[in-house]
């Protein structure tokens, strides 16, 4: 029952855009931006051998956060290809010609059929989530196929649905990573009664990673 609705919110979510796209550029540019991503995507990686990261953000504040860690590990792993997708036009249009990943795309749209190619095609050896945007298809294709997905700097507060009677699939979704780095220990003690989860670390927002970086580096 919980996945009919879900499937209703994502055509509901689906038909929304396309009619705000009308007058709202945003919206727009959302649509136009996930016109060709597949072929695009399957050209990037076609018959390529190289292991591959994802980062996935919402948008640009939750880019800035993973963008630390997305720049260590592409230091600590330089044969690898570093893939990063955004969800909505804030992040993308603002970071497209970003030179730290190899490749920059928009998100498809969840569905079934969308996640299980999009994995597929790209095969990435470890999944970074940042924050928040959790896609049912998407995590749980990732679980199917033991590919390791990290949540990073996530935050959790108590009117959230998986803290709700109704929050089955949203719960299932928390499952689905392999391990979660958390913001703050109220996060932690919120996950606690969700017994399922067993691995959890209170590692703090990276977005002060950014911060510190950025004033290191200041000049006149």
């Amino acid at each position: 029952m919980h996945i009919i609705f879900y499937n209703i919110f994502l055509f509901l979510y689906r038909v929304g855009v396309r009619i705000v796209a009308l007058w709202n550029p945003k919206a727009k540019k959302w649509i136009e931006g996930r016109e060709s991503v597949f072929s695009q995507v399957e050209i990037a990686f076609k018959d390529n051998n190289q292991p591959a990261i994802w980062m996935h953000c919402a948008s640009l504040g939750e880019f800035e956060q993973g963008r630390p860690l997305l720049e260590s590990l592409r230091q600590t792993y330089p044969n690898h290809l570093f893939l990063l997708t955004f969800f909505s036009p804030s992040g993308y249009e603002v970071r497209k010609d970003y030179k730290g990943a190899d490749y920059i795309f928009y998100l498809p749209l969840d569905s079934r059929q969308n996640a299980k190619r999009f994995i597929e095609t790209v095969n990435p050896s470890l999944v970074l989530w940042i924050k928040y945007d959790y896609w049912y298809y998407y995590l749980s294709t990732l679980k199917k196929k033991k590919i390791p997905v990290l949540l990073v700097s996530g935050v959790f507060l108590p009117f959230q649905t998986f803290f709700k009677w109704y929050g089955r699939l949203h719960r299932y979704m928390l499952d689905c990573f392999t391990h979660l780095f958390i913001q703050t220990q109220e996060s932690a003690e919120l996950l606690k009664p969700l017994s399922f989860l067993k691995n959890i670390t209170v590692a703090g927002d990276t977005r002060f990673d950014r911060v510190v970086e950025v004033a290191s580096r200041f000049e006149p």
